[in-house]
C-alpha cells in the first residue's frame, strides 16, 4: 500500500527520538551497511552528519559508506557524450562497483541505499537494472522521481519526467522494485524541484506538469517533512530521524552529535573541468590547515601542509573536536581559497574540498557562505555576513545554497558569519582571495 505520513512539527520529532513504545534497534550484527549517494554536482562529504548521527545512535562506522561518482553532474542529454558529465549507466556502474566493494568489505549480504536528489535516480536505476538482490532498503531524499518537469521538449534530459529514462523507471502498478523496501522523503510545497510552475527553474509562468508530490512512489512509505527544501529533505535531522526508524525498526535516541575527544580529518581535494564540478584528484595543489580562534579567526598554529598526489587526498589530520579550522587551497587557475568550519565533533574521511572558482576584484574582500545540506530561505533562517543579509538569495522557495557579500580589506579583521544556531569567525582576506564560511547545518 502506498504510505502517506507527515511530520508535523519539532515537537514530534522529539517524541519520536524520546521513543516511548518503539521497537528495540537491531544489533550491528543484523543491521545492514549502508551506502549513502550524493546528488547532481555534488561530493560524499554532504554526508558527514548524517553519518555521525547514525553513529552517535551506535550503527557501527565499519557499515557506513559514501560514494564520490567521479563526475557528478548529469549530461544536457543522457545519450550524448558530454565532456565531465556523467549519463545514468555510468553512474548505476559507479554504484554497482560501489555496492560490491561494500559487500567484499563488510560480508554482508544485502545493504542499505540512500540517496539525495540525483542520487536517487542512481539507486533506482541500479535496483531496477541488476541490483535488486543486493538491496535490502532504499531510501530516497528530494529525488525528482517523475522529473524536475515532464514535457515533449528535451526528452534525453535524465530529469524530463516524459523521458525514457524515468517512463522505464516509473513503468508498472508499482514505482518500487518488488523485494527491496522504499521510503520516500519530500518537502510539502518547499522543494524548489518539484513545483507546478517552472519559475524556481528559470522558466516563470510555465507548467511544470510535475506537483509537488513528485518525489513520492507508487509502492513505496512517502513521508512528508513540511518546510523543508530540496536538500534538507535528506540531510537535515528531521530527515535522520525517518531514514534510521526505516533501517534499524527503531527511534534513534539521539539527534544531537554525540562528540569524539579525539578525532581524525581527511578528505578529498577536486576541482572544476568543463564548466563544472567534478571528484576527481586536484593534484599538485597545495592544502595547509590552521586551528583558529573561534572568537576572531586568528591563526593559531598550523596543523597540516600537504601537496596533492594522485589520491587526492589532503590528509589526515588529528585534531579535537573542539577546535576550529581554516583550509587553505592554493591552487593553479583558482583563487587563493580560505575555508572556515565549524568544530568537528567527531571523525571523517569525507571531508571533501574544492577551491572556489572566482575571487574578489577591484579591492575589497569577498566573502561567501556556503550551505552544502540545504539552501538559504528567506523569512525562515537567520543568514548575515558581518552582519548583512548577502545578495542573491532569491524569495520564495528556498533555492540557493552560497552567498557572497564584498566587505573592505583593510584593515584584516575578524568577520562574523551566522547561520541559524551556527557562528563561523572568518578573516577579510585581499583582492586575489576568496573567504568561506562553510556551515555544518
Amino acid at each position: 500500500m502506498n504510505a502517506r505520513r507527515t511530520f508535523l512539527s519539532a515537537a514530534l520529532g522529539l517524541a519520536l527520538v524520546a521513543g516511548c513504545g518503539t521497537q528495540a534497534q537491531r544489533s550491528n550484527a543484523e543491521l545492514p551497511p549502508i551506502v549513502f549517494v550524493h546528488g547532481n554536482g555534488d561530493t560524499a562529504a554532504l554526508w558527514h552528519t548524517t553519518i555521525w548521527r547514525f553513529e552517535s545512535n551506535g550503527y557501527d562506522r565499519a557499515l557506513l559508506y559514501a560514494i564520490d561518482f567521479a563526475n557528478p553532474l548529469a549530461r544536457s542529454d543522457d545519450a550524448a557524450a558530454q565532456e565531465n558529465r556523467s549519463s545514468t549507466v555510468q553512474q548505476r556502474e559507479e554504484l554497482a562497483a560501489k555496492v560490491a566493494e561494500v559487500k567484499r568489505l563488510t560480508g554482508r549480504a544485502k545493504i542499505a541505499l540512500v540517496g539525495s536528489s540525483r542520487g536517487g535516480n542512481a539507486i533506482r536505476n541500479y535496483v531496477k537494472n541488476g541490483g535488486a538482490a543486493q538491496v535490502s532498503q532504499v531510501v530516497l531524499g528530494g529525488v525528482p522521481n517523475h522529473g524536475v518537469r515532464a514535457g515533449d521538449d528535451g526528452l534525453g534530459n535524465e530529469f524530463n519526467g516524459k523521458g525514457p529514462f524515468l517512463t522505464q523507471l516509473n513503468a508498472g502498478a508499482n514505482e518500487v522494485v518488488e523485494g527491496v523496501r522504499f521510503l520516500t522523503l519530500r518537502s510539502d510545497t518547499n522543494d524548489k524541484y518539484a513545483q507546478p510552475d517552472g519559475r524556481f527553474i528559470g522558466q516563470p509562468g510555465k507548467p511544470t506538469n510535475v506537483t509537488y508530490e513528485g518525489p513520492a512512489l507508487k509502492g513505496a512509505e512517502n513521508v512528508v517533512l513540511p518546510g523543508l527544501d530540496h536538500r534538507e529533505v535528506a540531510f537535515h535531522p528531521k530527515a535522520f530521524v525517518e531514514m534510521y526508524r526505516f533501517i534499524t525498526g527503531a527511534a534513534p535516541r539521539h539527534l544531537d552529535i554525540v562528540p569524539e575527544p579525539d578525532i581524525t580529518l581527511n578528505g578529498k581535494l577536486s576541482g572544476y573541468a568543463n564548466g563544472g564540478p567534478t571528484n576527481l584528484p586536484l593534484a599538485g595543489a597545495q592544502v595547509e590547515v590552521f586551528e583558529v580562534s573561534a572568537s576572531s579567526g586568528e591563526r593559531l598554529a598550523r596543523v597540516q601542509a600537504k601537496t596533492i598526489g594522485a589520491d587526492g587526498l589532503w590528509g589526515p589530520l588529528r585534531g579535537r573536536f573542539d577546535a576550529c579550522y581554516e583550509f587553505v587551497i592554493t591552487a593553479q587557475g583558482y583563487p587563493v581559497t580560505h575555508i572556515y568550519r565549524s568544530a568537528f565533533p567527531r571523525s571523517s574521511e569525507i571531508v571533501h574540498l574544492r577551491p572556489a572558482v572566482s575571487a574578489s576584484a577591484g579591492g575589497g574582500s569577498a566573502v561567501s557562505i556556503s550551505r552544502p545540506r540545504g539552501y538559504f530561505g528567506h523569512g525562515r533562517d537567520t543568514f548575515t555576513i558581518d552582519g548583512k543579509i548577502p545578495p542573491g538569495v532569491n524569495e520564495g522557495v528556498p533555492g540557493v545554497s552560497f552567498a557572497t557579500l564584498k566587505v573592505d580589506d583593510q584593515p584584516q579583521r575578524a568577520v562574523v558569519t551566522v547561520f541559524n544556531r551556527e557562528t563561523i569567525v572568518a578573516r577579510n582576506w585581499p583582492a586575489g582571495h576568496a573567504v568561506i564560511a562553510e556551515f555544518h547545518d
